[in-house]
């Protein structure tokens, strides 16, 4: 088995390179499905194959595609009852924020977090099996961190989902 070396994400000033229709349209391609074959992008978009791949290579550097990665269905994986948990907190510190940080980095149930404002200070995106698997997740957090309020919304029905981020502002 041969080690795969890490992509080179970044190492490029996003304002040292410029974008034009055909770099919209292999971000929309690769975006749909990564693994499409640089032959069948190349001729979508109307280039050959070595230019195709340089513009490529080109974002990669640059930290526009930042990975490629597989998508999960969360039902055949046993995860289907995603939760989403506002919270709130009285302390506002960075010794706190860090802890907040280590302790969502622990939880795997945990796939998504941000730091917002208005009258919630985070939300996070938790993805479990059950309402029992939730609780203890839930225990985990307020075990190890003081909040002021934390609020549980259960998602009904998924009615959007997409990882593709629109590419008309390049």
């Amino acid at each position: 088995m041969t080690d795969q070396r890490p992509r080179k994400t970044g190492t490029k000033p996003i304002e040292s390179i410029t974008f034009d229709a055909t770099d919209r349209r292999i971000l929309e391609i690769l975006q749909h499905d990564s693994d499409t074959p640089m032959q069948v992008i190349s001729k979508t978009v109307g280039l050959s194959t070595n230019p195709c791949w340089r513009r490529i290579k080109r974002m990669e550097e640059a930290g526009v595609i930042k990975k490629r990665v597989a998508l999960v269905d969360q039902d055949r994986v046993n995860v289907p009852l995603t939760v989403f948990i506002g919270v709130s907190t009285t302390r506002h510190g960075i010794d706190w924020l860090d802890q907040f940080r280590a302790l969502i980095d622990e939880i795997p149930e945990i796939i998504e977090a941000y730091r917002l404002t208005g009258t919630v200070d985070y939300i996070l995106k938790v993805v479990v099996p059950d309402m029992l698997s939730y609780d203890a997740v839930y225990k985990t957090m307020i075990r190890r961190l003081e909040f002021s309020q934390v609020n549980s919304m259960i998602a009904m029905e998924e009615l959007k989902f997409t990882t593709a981020i629109p590419t008309n502002h390049l």
